[in-house]
């Protein structure tokens, strides 16, 4: 499905409703499977949480997460320790991403894992096994903090639990801080100590737990405000002291004009104040927002050296080179000035197409719709992507901007 948006608003005015937070919902999935208690209030509705619950409540030999990289990595881990024999696979871009980090050290503790296709690469052919621990494991974490969330999940099932010695540079730390925080409301007491991970050996605690709202959602409704430079927007159930690492990006958008003031019930977004002047970020602690200031940036000419991009290499696509390209056909050039870093000195070319790519990719999708608040009759190709993370992106865009 293609989506013509034809959005004529000089002032945005309203509420929006957000999605629970998928990052979240899914280590709860998977908290909760370890734990023995029931599935978590106010769960993600988006098509990576449906396919994780899935997967955990099946007992299917061929399991097939198709585009979900957090399910693959998180399962992969689960299958090792329970779940008997398991054929995890996924779509033909799953089968691009790598997985050797997390099934090496996977086999390091006894994990029986094989590759069934490309080594490093799903799919994959898991038959559980009972994992040694009590010992220390090197771990790099440079490519994904999804391989290091998947581990210290299964630890305290572990005997003698694990203390994790993490090498290289830590990219997305905040998803690992994340994880930590929620397995100790299971009950586990995770430890930091340098750039180690110390986990006991220790049942979990079945609890009731109910999932906040997506701070990574919030972004794009940031992004509108930012670009129109008029209005306010209301979002419930937002806090400011969440265990998502993505919380912390109302301090950059405060750069691109937009407030945020901290509600009860919610947080109120508002309009005041412009920055024209150079933007500079690292978004390694917050690579999913990466692509989102990228294109607000440009639509409001302003020059941008953002750097963390590491990881977007190996997203739902290549999400360096899709935004050099589809940016670059509606007349902005970026460069690379090394790799994992993109900027714009606001260098203009012609525009060539108001036709925008998804590349499979719903961050793709949702960055770039509001674009077409300055740019009507864009179009965004395949923009039912947008589900794999928040169903209703569509929906809650139309009640603002109609």
């Amino acid at each position: 499905m293609d989506r013509v948006i034809a959005w004529d608003k000089t002032k945005i005015e309203g509420v929006a409703v957000l999605p629970a937070s998928k990052s979240i919902s899914n280590r709860a999935l998977v908290l909760c499977a370890l734990a023995g208690c029931p599935v978590p209030e106010n769960l993600s509705d988006s098509d990576d949480t449906r396919v994780l619950r899935e997967a955990l409540s099946t007992s299917d030999r061929l399991v097939n997460v198709g585009h979900a990289g957090t399910a693959m990595r998180f399962l992969t881990a689960y299958f090792a320790l329970k779940g008997g024999v398991r054929e995890l696979t996924g779509s033909e871009r799953m089968k691009q991403r790598p997985v050797q980090v997390l099934v090496d050290a996977l086999r390091e503790l006894g994990a029986s894992i094989a590759y069934m296709g490309d080594e490093g690469f799903p799919p994959l052919w898991i038959t559980s096994a009972p994992l040694q621990g009590g010992r220390s494991l090197l771990l790099d974490a440079s490519v994904s903090s999804q391989y290091v969330s998947a581990l210290m999940m299964i630890t305290p099932l572990l005997p003698g639990g694990l203390t994790l010695d993490l090498e290289e540079r830590i990219v997305s730390a905040a998803y690992i801080r994340m994880t930590a925080g929620m397995m100790r409301l299971f009950g586990v007491d995770v430890r930091f100590e340098g750039k180690k991970i110390i986990i006991p050996e220790k049942g979990y605690i079945p609890v009731n737990l109910r999932v906040e709202s997506d701070w990574t959602a919030a972004s794009y409704f940031y992004e509108m405000l930012s670009i129109v430079g008029q209005g306010e927007i209301f979002i419930s159930d937002l806090k400011k002291d969440s265990l998502q690492g993505d919380a912390l990006q109302y301090r950059l958008w405060e750069q691109l004009g937009v407030q945020t003031e901290w509600r009860e019930s919610g947080v109120l977004l508002r309009v005041a104040g412009e920055n024209t002047g150079l933007f500079e970020a690292d978004f390694t602690e917050m690579p999913d927002l990466a692509l989102t200031f990228i294109v607000t940036c440009c639509l409001k000419d302003i020059p941008f050296h953002i750097r963390g991009l590491e990881t977007l290499y190996v997203k739902e696509c290549d999400r360096v080179a899709a935004s050099i390209r589809e940016l670059h056909k509606l007349g902005y050039d970026l460069e690379v000035p090394v790799h994992g870093e993109l900027s714009w000195n606001r260098e203009r070319n012609t525009l060539i197409s108001l036709e925008i790519d998804t590349y499979q990719d719903h961050r793709m999708a949702m960055a770039f719709a509001p674009v077409g608040l300055k740019l009507p009759g864009l179009v965004i190709r395949n923009a039912g992507v947008v589900t794999k993370s928040f169903p209703t992106f569509w929906e809650q865009l139309d009640k603002l901007l109609i």
